[in-house]
């Protein structure tokens, strides 16, 4: 058997990279991860750094803006996985000039694990962040770097305990909210394995330079199907509420407005105290805003953006027919935890 790529990841503390970093060590990696001074004297992360060293995973500390650091790191791999969270989605541009500069990298995956960012109707805060994904792209092209993108689509883990509603902790037992007319398909997938997807591709030579569409047939399914098949389960019919597209878009407007009032006022606020790197790092820290949680739905739910095109294979794959021997968690195994 071939000797398998050593992989470094970097942002492997936060809600994706964890998994990753995981999967790579079950799957026999070299497993590696950059990890800031401030996070491994963080409490918060501290069962995490210990899971990494129970499973052999290297601890190498560092940051993107040691340049220094982020070069000797990657010099001792062949292949860097971002799973950097959108703080630092842009200053990846620097995970791409070391990787340059150090010249030994096979592949590099950038921060995705979403929709196609070259394949989108995003508006809004959406729009913004997309925007910023293929500009990294573009950088990684430019250079020459062989890369894979990861395409996940939908987070079950994140989405499907609510039905995808906003505002509650649990799947909903007598009214849904659907954007749009609940037509769109969109994919759901559980995070254990979009990760296990992603380490199968590190040395599988049909992905270098393509798109990775993590699309399994168990788990495509329109708003309208999920909210049906949720109604099976738990024998009862839920009242239904549609949104047009013209309300989701005036509603994202209304949360974008709430969102830059408040970060007005944090940053008048922080400023009257001369602490603006404070401000900086509650930006870093802060939840995702409504807005983007809504423009991203809008992406999903009402233009369909994770399915409304073919998988050329000029540019892509999907990841279920290269490795049919993944047994993936179906979005019905999913829900019928929630029973």
């Amino acid at each position: 058997m071939a000797e398998r790529s050593k992989i470094l990841i970097i942002g492997g503390t936060g809600y994706t990279g964890k998994f990753i970093v995981e999967a790579s060590a079950n799957a026999g990696h070299p497993t590696f991860v950059l990890v800031r001074e401030s996070t491994l004297s963080d409490p918060s992360k501290s069962s995490v750094i210990d899971c990494f060293k129970k499973a052999g995973v290297n601890i190498i500390t560092g940051d993107l803006h040691d340049n220094e650091r982020l070069i000797t790191a990657i010099k001792q791999v062949d292949v860097v996985i971002s799973a950097v969270g959108l703080s630092q989605l842009a200053d990846q541009v620097k995970i791409v000039a070391a990787i340059k500069e150090a010249g030994n990298i096979k592949k590099f995956y950038p921060s995705e694990f979403g929709n196609d960012v070259d394949r989108s109707h995003a508006v809004g805060p959406a729009k913004t962040l997309f925007a910023t994904k293929a500009q990294v792209r573009r950088a990684i092209e430019a250079e020459n770097i062989p890369y894979t993108y990861i395409h996940s689509n939908c987070f079950a883990g994140y989405l499907l305990p609510t039905l995808a509603q906003s505002g509650v902790t649990a799947p909903p037992r007598d009214k849904v909210v659907s954007l749009g007319d609940g037509n769109a398909k969109a994919v759901f997938n559980e995070e254990h394995d979009i990760a296990t997807y992603t380490i199968k591709t590190v040395d599988d030579p049909r992905t270098v330079n393509k798109s990775v569409y993590i699309n399994p047939p168990g788990n495509i399914y329109s708003f309208n199907e999920l909210v049906s098949l949720w109604e099976k389960k738990i024998g009862k019919t839920l009242e239904k509420v549609y949104l047009s597209e013209d309300q989701v878009l005036k509603n994202i407007e209304g949360k974008l407005d709430e969102y830059y009032n408040k970060i007005s006022y944090f940053f008048s606020f922080f400023l009257t105290l001369n602490v603006y790197k404070l401000f900086v790092l509650y930006l870093a820290e802060s939840p995702f805003p409504d807005s983007l949680i809504m423009s991203i739905s809008h992406t999903v739910f009402v233009k369909g953006d994770q399915t409304n095109f073919e998988i050329e294979p000029s540019f892509g794959v999907e990841a279920s027919e290269l490795y049919p021997d993944v047994k993936y968690t179906t979005v019905d195994e999913h829900l019928s935890r929630f029973v």
